[in-house]
């Protein structure tokens, strides 16, 4: 009996012999695809209905304060006061937009198909802190940067005023950077120790709202112009953010000696520098135990 001949069946496969763009492009594609995610760029309506609403109220709020600065030549609402203003809206959408960033990969197990390439977990996790701070950087700024434009037009002081103007929003945007980078740090650390988008949007909220309390709470155990009551804001990232503004720009105008924080301004730059290097530590951490 005849035996079975072996054939071999070319079925067209070519060895890729194209340019390797290697592990450069592949964080600049994963942080550019995290920022398409948080504005819902490129998904169906649904994903793209809170992102754009906080965004419109954060305009809304610049489109305000412009049309009554145009009318009454006063403004109600100061750059570095912005970011205070909206600090609710941006809460919530820290909580939507940073498990949409690493929730979902936990969720579905992705990573294993993200670390298959020339991507190392540092990689992952700092490309995707990179976008969030981003985005909330974007969120903060570009509404001051509106305000600017139209606070510019209804000076009557030429190019001295526009100057003065710049100088005014510098303290804002500088704050705007600050916020950015430690609420990206914090949301991105929580939203990494879940895979259930709710949950880890429920313990984003968690964070801002629980330590808020605290913070009331160690004012009365202190009383006033003790040094826990002036160290009190430490323990809520608002309140944090509020006391390193002010020791780096001084007290806001119109708002007599700002947040009581005595003479402890560098312990809260300090401890802001600790709060963001901590929660990039223990999200590579975080990383470096997640199965893949």
């Amino acid at each position: 009996m005849a035996q079975p001949t072996s054939v071999i069946h070319d079925i067209g496969y070519q060895r890729y012999t194209g340019p390797r763009l290697g592990r450069w492009y592949a964080n600049r594609s994963l942080y550019e695809q995290s920022l398409r995610t948080a504005f819902g760029i490129g998904r169906g309506a649904k994903a793209k209905i809170f992102p754009w609403l906080v965004i419109g109220i954060a305009l809304s709020v610049a489109i305000i304060e412009i049309a009554v600065r145009s009318i009454t030549g006063e403004s109600f609402i100061s750059y570095r006061g912005f970011a205070g203003t909206i600090t609710f809206p941006v809460m919530l959408f820290l909580a939507i937009v940073a498990p949409e960033l690493v929730s979902r990969d936990l969720r579905d197990r992705t990573l294993p198909l993200y670390f298959s390439r020339p991507m190392s977990r540092t990689d992952y996790a700092l490309a995707k802190y990179s976008a969030l701070a981003t985005v909330v950087l974007l969120l903060l700024a570009v509404p001051q940067l509106l305000i600017y434009i139209g606070a510019v037009f209804t000076r009557t002081d030429g190019f001295s005023g526009a100057l003065k103007e710049l100088g005014d929003m510098g303290p804002g945007l500088a704050g705007a950077v600050i916020r950015a980078l430690v609420l990206a740090a914090i949301a991105l650390l929580v939203a990494s120790l879940s895979g259930r988008r709710a949950f880890a949007a429920a313990f984003i909220v968690g964070v801002f709202v629980i330590t808020a309390p605290m913070v009331g709470i160690l004012n009365v155990i202190g009383g006033t112009g003790s040094a826990l009551f002036k160290l009190s804001f430490l323990v809520n990232p608002m309140t944090l953010l509020f006391g390193v503004e002010q020791w780096l720009f001084g007290a806001p105008k119109g708002e007599g000696d700002g947040m009581p924080i005595g003479g402890f301004g560098p312990v809260y730059g300090a401890a802001t520098f600790v709060l963001i290097a901590g929660c990039l530590a223990l999200l590579l951490l975080r990383y470096r135990k997640v199965a893949a």
